[in-house]
């Protein structure tokens, strides 16, 4: 079976696109040390961040993967079911305070942008130790425990959670916005 056909095939084929949009913010971040602050970039990171990362890859893993491996005998509570909802719970903060921040920054004060430097290091290092938790702990139990008809469920389902519009935009909609992103930012 192709990896996209596993259980957590295509998460993990979407955790190395935000871990590339990761680099994105790293190397704004740098450019921002130098005093030179591309909001639109940080805006498009921010959508990317908003609707691909959490509303598309983490819905999937709460509405679909979590339940299933609940189903498997995995508990949501006092595991790593409950540990991974915790860390998307404070991405989502750390999303929405750079998103504050760019609005403020935006009405042409020097202090959002501090704020923004610290909500968007500290979304780095928790989305980096996140994606490789899931990649070496929690999806390898999932591809153990869920079954073929579990895992032809899943991936049938991811499908259809794909088709959705996420806020008039699609999947591929934000995999190019992520596109041009790595290419403005060296990574094409």
């Amino acid at each position: 079976m192709p990896e996209s056909r596993t259980p957590t095939g295509v998460l993990r084929e979407e955790h190395q696109l935000i871990l590339k949009v990761l680099d994105v913010v790293q190397a704004l971040l740098e450019k921002g040390e130098a005093g030179d602050w591309d909001l639109d970039a940080w805006q498009d990171c921010v959508e990317f961040f908003r609707l691909f990362a959490d509303a598309c890859h983490h819905g999937k893993e709460e509405d679909l993967l979590f339940p299933e491996l609940e189903s498997c005998g995995v508990p949501r509570e006092g595991g790593p079911i409950a540990v991974m909802l915790f860390e998307h719970k404070q991405g989502r903060g750390f999303v929405a305070r750079m998103a504050k921040a760019l609005e403020d920054a935006r009405q042409g004060e020097n202090e959002p942008l501090a704020r923004l430097e610290h909500a968007a290091r500290a979304y780095l290092q928790l989305l980096r130790a996140h994606i490789n938790k899931e990649d070496n702990v929690l999806f390898n139990m999932a591809d153990q425990l869920v079954d073929r008809a579990g895992c032809e469920r899943l991936c049938a389902e991811y499908d259809v959670a794909c088709a959705r519009r996420l806020e008039g935009r699609t999947k591929d909609e934000l995999e190019n916005l992520a596109g041009e992103l790595l290419s403005r930012y060296g990574h094409p």
